[in-house]
């Protein structure tokens, strides 16, 4: 018995062995390029549950109060995800000319927009909040002590390209 799992355990480790990670691809500006990253169908609540604990850990950090989901918000954020990839362009417009306060009030939502923090990337959800935390305007947003609830969502293309949009209310 043994002889067998010393056996086993030898060939798991000569097969762990022959798998070697693949090489990092450069760009022209000597950066990584980017990675697909694929949000399956059953990541979906992962990816928003993971973002809500870590924006309140953020917000924690910060001396904020902690925010809630709210479908409204999030509904907002949905739509808002899908057209940026319907105009292939990350901005804060709607084709129909939507502002982000329109988009909020259409869902009826009885608080008052705070901020929107959009992005077009190859990045994961935890990628792309640690980019907003870099800029000012966008890291205002998620820290923004008035803030009570925030709607979340994305887009992914089936090229892999993800468009993101967060929305923080009071």
């Amino acid at each position: 018995m043994k002889r067998a799992l010393a056996l086993v355990a030898a060939l798991g480790l000569t097969l762990a062995a022959c798998d070697s990670p693949a090489p990092v691809r450069l760009g022209p500006d000597g950066k990584p390029l980017p990675t697909v990253h694929r949000i399956s169908s059953f990541e979906n609540n992962r990816v928003t549950y993971t973002m809500l604990d870590s924006v309140n850990q953020l917000r924690q950090a910060a001396g904020a109060a902690p925010i809630e989901l709210n479908s409204q918000l999030t509904a907002a954020a949905a739509t808002h995800a899908r057209d940026m990839h319907v105009q292939n362009r990350p901005w804060h417009f709607g084709s129909d000319g939507s502002s982000p306060l329109d988009r909020v009030a259409r869902t009826g939502y009885p608080g008052q927009m705070l901020g929107e923090n959009i992005s077009e990337t190859f990045e994961t959800e935890l990628e792309t909040l640690a980019a907003w935390m870099e800029q000012k305007d966008t890291r205002d947003v998620i820290l923004d002590r008035r803030a009570r609830y925030m709607g979340f969502a994305w887009y992914q293309e089936d090229g892999g390209k993800v468009w993101w949009t967060l929305l923080m209310g009071s």
